[in-house]
């Protein structure tokens, strides 16, 4: 009869065969380690890994298959439904895997996924380039990219994935596989839109935009109804090298907003424009025009600038969040987007109208996993609080009716804003025919469905 090692001494000799560290409930640090973004979510790994590199990386994928232990993966722990960290599972923790290589000449750079957003963002603006990234500069740029990546470069090059040339990933028996237009085409095709399902990507090769000059930061106007029409009708029509996120949203206590401003609702909308002061301050006029500005902080900055708004990284809450896509926000959409701000009590609430468009809509709907490329507007909803299982209810059912009202009959979704929804969760965020490809590629790469802490795809019957 074979002799089985207790589970604890099996993964001390794992620890034993990495580079990395292996952390554990017995390690002074274990709590700070396995805390995520989200408040929502405090489960305790049986062990966090904190890899090295790819092989670490398969190393301890065979050994959890060999194990039968469950697998999280974290690269910057903002997932939604909790899929950064595992109970009683292991967590390979990508957040030493940070280098950054830049190849100015040829405007690319090969990432390690354990950066955030921002580590990236201020790397290459040094040079003049840029990649664009989500909207927080803590989010793991791993899981945003491998969701879609929608923020304010959205209408001047697409979502993130747009950028992505090649990737690293190791797979569900510990393969370390290059992928890219010419190698294993499915699995990249699938990781563009598909999230984490099909293995653990580790490095990732942007191509790099020149960004000589931007100018960006935050338009505070008043929020009425009218406001945010014609804000939504301005952003669809401006150029491309314009892209925005409204936020509606209670007034924080900043300073660069009169007092007699905090805690009331207001449109904050977040300005990014890929040119220069003269040519932005044309295109940005008549959105100045459409009231008097509460503030205006748009000026000519580092694109990093765009981040300074965000909480600190140590400020952790609760969150839920919704989104969907749609065709159009016009007067009527507006006014229920503002009652639904006005009928919340959580202490941070803020609700989103992204407009589309640009580069964003010129790739075919099947270029990639991530499909709803006709789509006009993303409308989204947050909530962030502290609190229980009764409060988490509470909100969770506020995102959902939320986004009825403004958004009725919308079947579309963004992957990484989704909770855990199950089957009509993935019915919004894949159309049918994408969701069946999906599903082959999964059975081919994860037959056994190693990597399911996530918005998971079942493999092919």
């Amino acid at each position: 009869m074979e002799k089985r090692f207790p589970i604890e001494d099996q993964i001390a000799m794992l620890a034993m065969a990495l580079k990395g560290r292996v952390i554990t409930a017995a390690d002074t640090d274990y709590d700070a380690a396995r805390q995520v973004n989200l408040a929502n979510f405090d489960r305790r790994p049986r062990a966090l890994i904190r890899v090295a590199n790819a092989a670490d990386v398969a190393a301890v994928v065979n050994f959890a298959r060999a194990t039968d232990l469950e697998l999280a993966v974290r690269s910057g722990g903002h997932s939604t439904i909790g899929g950064s960290t595992s109970e009683n599972g292991l967590v390979i923790d990508l957040r030493d895997i940070n280098m950054i290589e830049i190849d100015t000449e040829a405007r690319i750079a090969w990432v390690g996924t354990g950066n955030t957003a921002g580590d990236v963002s201020r790397a290459v603006e040094k040079h003049g380039l840029i990649v664009g990234f989500g909207d927080s500069a803590t989010v793991g740029i791993g899981g945003l990219t491998l969701g879609g990546g929608i923020g304010y470069m959205v209408r001047k090059h697409g979502l993130t994935i747009d950028s992505l040339l090649a990737a690293e990933i190791v797979t569900a028996n510990g393969d370390v596989l290059i992928v890219d237009d010419y190698n294993h085409r499915d699995l990249f095709w699938a990781i563009r839109g598909g999230g984490g399902n099909f293995g653990v990507v580790t490095r990732v090769k942007f191509r790099l935009h020149p960004l000589p000059h931007f100018v960006g930061g935050p338009l505070v106007l008043p929020a009425t109804p009218e406001v945010l029409a014609g804000f939504a009708a301005l952003a669809a029509a401006a150029p491309d090298e314009l892209s925005t996120i409204p936020l509606v949203m209670p007034i924080p206590p900043v300073p660069f907003v009169s007092p007699e401003w905090h805690g009331k609702i207001a449109l904050v909308s977040m300005m990014a424009y890929s040119g220069d002061t003269a040519s932005a301050t044309h295109v940005l006029a008549p959105f100045r025009a459409l009231t008097t500005p509460i503030a205006d902080l748009v000026r000519e900055a580092p694109y990093s600038s765009m981040y300074a708004l965000d909480p600190p990284p140590e400020m952790r809450t609760a969150v839920a969040i919704r989104s969907r896509f749609t065709q159009s926000f016009g007067l009527e959409e507006a006014k229920q987007m503002i009652a639904a701000i006005e009928a919340c009590d959580a202490p941070m609430k803020m609700a989103q109208f992204r407009v589309l468009g640009g580069a964003f809509s010129r790739l075919p709907a099947t270029e990639t996993a991530f499909a709803h490329r006709d789509a006009k507007v993303m409308v989204a909803f947050l909530a962030m609080y502290g609190g229980g299982p009764e409060i988490t209810a509470k909100y969770e059912r506020w995102v959902e009716d939320s986004l009825n009202a403004v958004a009725p009959g919308a079947a579309s979704a963004y992957v990484n804003f989704l909770a855990d929804e199950g089957a009509p969760g993935l019915a919004a965020a894949y159309p049918a025919a994408t969701l069946t490809r999906l599903r082959a590629i999964k059975k081919t790469y994860d037959p056994e469905n190693m990597f399911r802490l996530n918005q998971n795809i079942p493999p092919a019957a």
